[in-house]
């Protein structure tokens, strides 16, 4: 093994096509998600490459951190060919045993849904499934419910600060939370697509941030409307507040061009937000499963 570089990346995401069509993964990350992933990556300490004889790309492993406050947490992302488990097993465990060594608490595997035979036997332990809800922006949708007492506002003129304090506070209880940053949270995004629901006296109470993706190696409709971050601050819940960003970023996603869309949530998610989106319109369109390996 050696260690990677980035002129090694267009290499990687074909093995990363070849992950969604074998179903190990959901898509390869657009251009949007895939620089703010990659972004001061550390290629020579965090990545590892094999080589075939021929100079073409076997296997490789990216492991990525994020601090929380339990401590920090790592992500391990190996791939390999169709018919090499065992060469992904091994790039995993370099990834695991590098995240140890590192301090971290815990190293995170996500794989496909019937694809993580043997991840038992690396340490690993299932945590819980992850879910990528999907629905079309080519039917009909849903009308966005106003809630009394509330209005929404776009990312224009938000004050520096509010969006990371909404989304913190809205899933610091949440499994694995780790506190984004504002800049992480709001940069590139349109401003449109940018949705704060305020209290009548100007307070924050909820928020949804959108992104519209181009995806390659994939069956939905394209371009694809991205819905993120949708998060309420616990004294706001079990008013409609989520369910009204979302549907109005629907619209603007839409009048934007998106001809789908799709979000993530916890499948274990405590408040059961996966219900709402279901009204919505969205159903689970691939499951992921997360497998944990703990440090002392």
């Amino acid at each position: 093994m050696r260690p990677g570089r980035s002129a090694d990346l267009p290499a990687i995401l074909e093995l990363w096509r070849a992950d969604v069509k074998a179903g190990r993964r959901d898509c390869v990350p657009g251009d949007i998600y895939l620089r703010r992933m990659l972004a001061g990556f550390e290629w020579e300490a965090r990545s590892r490459i094999l080589d075939g004889p021929d100079g073409e790309l076997k296997g490789a492993v990216l492991v990525a951190s994020r601090p929380t406050p339990h401590g920090t947490v790592a992500q391990v992302d190996a791939s390999a060919g169709d018919d090499q488990p065992e060469l992904r097993h091994e790039l995993m465990r370099w990834g695991i045993g590098l995240s140890g060594a590192a301090g971290a608490v815990a190293a995170l595997v996500w794989c496909g849904h019937g694809h993580t035979e043997g991840l038992d036997q690396l340490g690993l332990e299932r945590v819980r499934p992850w879910w990528r809800m999907d629905r079309s922006l080519e039917t009909e949708l849903p009308e966005p419910a106003t809630v009394t007492g509330y209005e929404l506002h776009d990312g224009t003129g938000v004050p520096a600060g509010v969006w990371a304090h909404v989304h913190n506070g809205s899933f610091a209880e949440h499994w694995r939370s780790s506190p984004r940053s504002e800049e992480e949270l709001v940069a590139g995004r349109p401003s449109s697509l940018s949705l704060l629901a305020v209290t009548a006296t100007g307070s924050p109470a909820a928020e949804t941030l959108c992104q519209i993706e181009s995806y390659t190696a994939d069956s939905r409709r394209q371009p694809v409307g991205v819905v993120e971050s949708v998060g309420t601050l616990p004294e706001h819940r079990r008013r409609g507040l989520a369910n009204w960003l979302v549907a109005e970023a629907l619209l603007r996603l839409r009048n934007k061009g998106a001809r789908h869309a799709s979000l993530y949530v916890d499948g274990w998610n405590p408040t059961r937000a996966f219900d709402g989106y279901r009204k919505l319109g969205f159903e689970v369109a691939f499951e992921a499963e997360v497998w944990e390996a703990t440090f002392r």
